[in-house]
């Protein structure tokens, strides 16, 4: 019969394995960082958010609560969660158990979300959250039961509108402490996809050619090239400096092939060799002005670091960087973040899935972004922006790229497909969509597993 102990042993585990999770793995107590949480407090109205509850406090989506509480007969926990559609708002909630903790925003949040359970006068908050449930299940639905993740981004506010995780899980299922909730658990944690690991946030796998628009800003921005347009210095095939390795394409015109053209047609030999010409220093003071290397990024829940290699690079493995492979390493949401910067015109706004708080007080206040404001940071010039946006637009108010990654070594990677792009949403915003889908069941190397649920999405929008 399995014990108690093994149940928080789980915990354990899980809580061990943060770096791979989501921020706010808690047993009880919140352990988020201050500056996720702490920002300007008004008294403004809130017509989203319910009046403060006695027990636990809700998540808000779109004006709805898709959680709730009811009582759990346990003078020590005396309420316990329930879940709207757990499973489509996990990457989002995160998950609240009486036996294994809370993770998510129900782990950053715990303190404002179960004030009402310390007695007194104490009333317990709501979190409302930017998500949108139409680009939601949008993506949800399209990405099905595949292991992969999508994320879509205000660029202007910087509102995270969907952030979808598959496989998923339904956080109703081990809320309790019955044998039932350790069994829920159990088989989660014993999922090889694992469904706790928020992939949107969490996973940084390998960008391949969405990579390109670090490098071509990089090309933009110092001058190595005037304008999109111009040819390149790239031959076909290019052979890797230091090696007898070719990159080498089917397609003709990658050969000294345009930014723009190298763009759409995917020519590695073009950025592979921008990226050596440009220099190692160069590229990675790039890719960090992009977020790469920043360990420190909050949406409230803290994103999983996206590398871009910082030590001594060869020639060759410069190259390499340069078409996302190597030691380059991206988030989903990263990487909408690259093409929220461009279709914003160079200007960065740090993403967040929570527009306020509502204290169980009355008083209300916004989370500080990332960076200390929501203001627009300056990450490339705005003519470098326009030359890119120009460049991957591939109808009106809409444009992006499309990447496949195909396995390095046949036993430790599964081919992925990735789709970046942005589109108009109605009323006038423009939101910046990632897509990434591993293993996707069209096995001919075609990118439009990827591109079919961003497609979903920006319908979605409209």
């Amino acid at each position: 019969m399995k014990t108690t102990g093994r149940r928080h042993a789980a915990l354990a585990v899980v809580c061990a394995l943060l770096p791979t999770l989501a921020l706010g793995c808690t047993d009880g107590a919140d352990d988020s960082p201050d500056e996720a949480k702490h920002g300007g407090t008004s008294t403004a109205a809130i017509e989203e958010a319910p009046p403060p509850a006695e027990g636990l406090g809700d998540i808000m989506v779109a004006g709805r609560a898709v959680t709730g509480s009811e009582p759990s007969g346990t003078p020590k926990v005396p309420y316990r969660r329930t879940y709207t559609e757990g499973s489509l708002y996990a990457a989002v909630t995160g998950y609240r158990s009486m036996t294994y903790g809370s993770a998510g925003l129900e782990g950053v949040y715990n303190d404002e979300l179960t004030a009402g359970l310390k007695g007194g006068s104490s009333r317990s908050g709501h979190v409302v959250t930017t998500i949108r449930p139409e680009v939601q299940v949008a993506a949800a639905e399209a990405l099905g039961d595949s292991k992969g993740a999508a994320v879509a981004v205000d660029v202007e506010t910087g509102h995270i509108l969907a952030m979808v995780s598959t496989p998923s899980y339904d956080p109703s299922a081990f809320t309790g402490n019955a044998r039932s909730d350790e069994t829920a658990w159990n088989k989660i944690l014993d999922d090889e996809d694992k469904p706790l690991l928020n992939k949107a946030l969490r996973d940084a796998e390998a960008p391949r050619q969405t990579f390109y628009l670090v490098v071509a800003a990089a090309a933009l921005e110092e001058g190595l090239y005037r304008n999109v347009d111009v040819p390149t210095r790239a031959p076909l095939p290019y052979v890797l400096p230091g090696t007898t390795t070719e990159l080498t394409s089917d397609d003709a015109s990658c050969s000294r092939a345009s930014i723009r053209t190298a763009l759409r047609q995917s020519c590695d030999n073009v950025f592979a060799e921008m990226a050596v010409e440009l220099g190692h220093s160069t590229l990675l003071k790039t890719a960090e002005a992009f977020g790469f290397n920043d360990d420190a990024l909050l949406t409230p829940v803290r994103e999983a670091v996206s590398t871009y290699p910082a030590g001594e690079l060869r020639d060759h493995e410069v190259a390499l960087s340069g078409i996302g492979w190597g030691e380059v390493t991206a988030t989903p949401l990263r990487m909408a973040d690259v093409m929220a910067v461009i279709a914003n015109g160079g200007r960065h706004t740090p993403p967040s899935s929570v527009d306020r708080i509502v204290h169980g007080d009355g008083t209300v206040h916004r989370p500080t972004r990332q960076g200390g404001s929501a203001a627009g940071r300056r990450v490339i010039s705005h003519e470098t922006a326009e030359l890119l946006r120009s460049a991957v637009e591939t109808a009106p108010g809409a444009g992006g790229v499309t990447a496949w990654v195909q396995p390095a070594r046949a036993y430790d990677a599964v081919p992925t497909s990735w789709s970046l792009s942005y589109a108009q949403a109605k009323g006038g915003s423009t939101v910046a969509i990632a897509v990434r889908v591993e293993n996707p069941t069209d096995a001919t190397g075609d990118v439009r597993p990827a591109v079919a649920v961003a497609e979903r999405m920006r319908l979605s929008l409209s």
